[in-house]
Order: structure tokens, then sequence, then C-alpha cells
């Protein structure tokens, strides 16, 4: 028996290292990076599985690095997912034409207010979430206000309450 042992517990050894460790893939889990210091690229918000999700889009390094303002962030994120997001299901809710006319502080100074020239009314609330975190990232990444900044937006059709981000 003791020359059986050994290549019992080969087999058993054998055996168990050929099944795997029984751990099943899953899709991709999303979630909101966590900061550990200046990203490379610009941040924008779009949808996976109906939750809002950063997306940093990159950029090509000019000497200084690039900070696009939020008006120009806003205009990527009205051109939507690329072509390898599609594929890995992401989305968005905002509307190519929307085109920021002006990005500035709230008469109060507590937040800042979006000018677009279209509709804003007919906006999801997706929509408004992706627009206002892509806003208040924008303005944190360029030291031009908070990253929890609540957000208006406002149109020809009136104004929309304002709105924080809510990816934490």
């Amino acid at each position: 028996m003791s020359r059986r042992a050994p290549l019992i517990a080969g087999g058993l050894l054998f055996a168990l290292l050929a099944t795997g460790c029984g751990v099943r893939p899953t899709d991709v889990i999303n979630g909101r990076p966590a900061v550990s210091g200046p990203a490379e690229g610009t941040g924008i918000y779009l949808l996976s599985q109906g939750q809002v999700v950063l997306a940093i889009r990159s950029m090509k390094p000019p000497s200084p690095p690039l900070s696009l303002s939020p008006a120009e962030t806003l205009a990527l994120l009205a051109q939507g997912p690329t072509e390898s997001e599609r594929s890995a299901g992401i989305t968005s809710d905002v509307p190519t034409d929307l085109v920021p006319a002006n990005v500035g502080p709230t008469a109060d100074g507590n937040g800042v207010t979006v000018t677009v020239a279209s509709a804003v009314k007919p906006l999801s609330p997706l929509a408004v979430d992706q627009i206002a975190c892509t806003v208040a990232d924008a303005l944190a990444r360029s030291a031009q206000g908070r990253s929890f900044a609540p957000v208006t937006l406002a149109g020809p059709d009136g104004t929309r309450p304002a709105r924080t981000c809510p990816v934490t």
C-alpha cells in the first residue's frame, strides 16, 4: 500500500489542478475608478447597463498637459461612445446635437450653469446625470470648481433644476 499512496496523491493533485479553482468568469463590473492622482486624459460619463460610469478618453499629451474646458469636454461627450465602447455595451443618452453655448458659475456662486442651444426639457434623467458628472469632473480636473458642484442646465425652452453628479 505504501507504493500506491504516492500514485493516488499524485492523481488527486492532477485532478484538482485540472478542474481549476471553480471561479466562473463574469461580465465587467463597472464603477468609478478610485482617484489616486491625475488621470491621463479627459473624463466623460457614459452609460453601462443603465448606470452612469466614468470613461477616460486619452488625449495626445502636448508639452504642458492638456486640460479641456468644460464646454470642450461636453462636446466630446456629445460625440457619444467610441466604437470599442459601443461594442462593450456602453451607450449614451446625450444627444449628438448638444452644443454648449456657455459654462459658467451660477449667480450665487455655489454651482455652475450650462447653457445650451438645444432644448433641455426633453433630456432624459440619465442624460442630465451624464452632463452633470462630465461638467463637474471637467471643472475639478481644471481646478475651476468642485467635483460635487450642482449643475443647472438651461436652454431655449427653460431651465432644469440643479443636479449634482450621483456617481461617488
